[in-house]
């Protein structure tokens, strides 16, 4: 019954998976062809990351937002490439996951860098807040689905986060996409935890 209603709920991602499919699939043969495995693919995009977040932490914030928002088809690849080759494995979901949260926290590693640099202490808590919030509303998803509840609940998953940052970064008001995320990110997770006693108290 809670799998149904969770079905009927507009996620966001999942509808801009669904219509970039055409685009995303001829992409990811090319690279089946060439015998790259999705597994590195998913590391490619960490250090692209890694690289967007070492201009941020320079100052740089539009060329490593350009960095991060390359890298944003480059993380979507590796499941599609998976699936394509008929291999898609938990493994790989995890190391998909994992590094998705590696490849946040450096960018919010970077920024904080930068603004310790300028000595901009609002701006360090702001993005500590943002950074908890990202983490906590991967967390509580996670933590549900290992009692048995998934969750998707929630205003800013990581696709929505991404879709704040990055413009900020790209035009050069960070303060703003943080700001945004580490406000609504929170809020998020607790709409989360909110969800999972909602299906905790529905099985009783």
């Amino acid at each position: 019954m809670v799998q149904a209603t969770e079905k009927k709920k507009f996620i966001l991602s999942d509808y801009v998976r669904e219509i970039s499919k055409g685009i995303m699939e001829p992409i990811a043969v090319f690279f089946n062809r060439l015998g790259i495995m999705p597994n590195t693919m998913t590391i490619l995009g960490l250090i692209g990351n890694a690289v967007g977040s070492y201009f941020l932490a320079r100052g740089n914030m539009t060329i490593g937002g350009i960095f991060i928002l390359a890298m944003g088809p480059v993380d979507s690849l590796d499941g599609t490439m998976a699936r394509l080759r008929g291999e898609p494995s938990q493994f790989g979901a995890f190391v998909d996951s994992v590094t998705d949260r590696y490849s946040e926290l450096l960018i919010f590693g970077g920024l904080i860098w930068h603004f310790l640099q300028e000595g901009n202490w609002i701006m360090i808590a702001v993005t500590y807040l943002a950074a908890a919030g990202s983490v906590l509303v991967s967390y509580v998803r996670a933590r549900g689905q290992s009692v048995g509840y998934d969750t998707k609940a929630g205003l800013l998953s990581r696709f929505e986060r991404y879709l704040v940052l990055v413009p900020s970064l790209i035009l050069n008001i960070p303060w703003l996409g943080l700001g945004i995320i580490a406000v609504f990110a929170n809020i998020t997770a607790l709409q989360r935890i909110l969800d999972v006693r909602r299906q905790a108290y529905k099985k009783q």
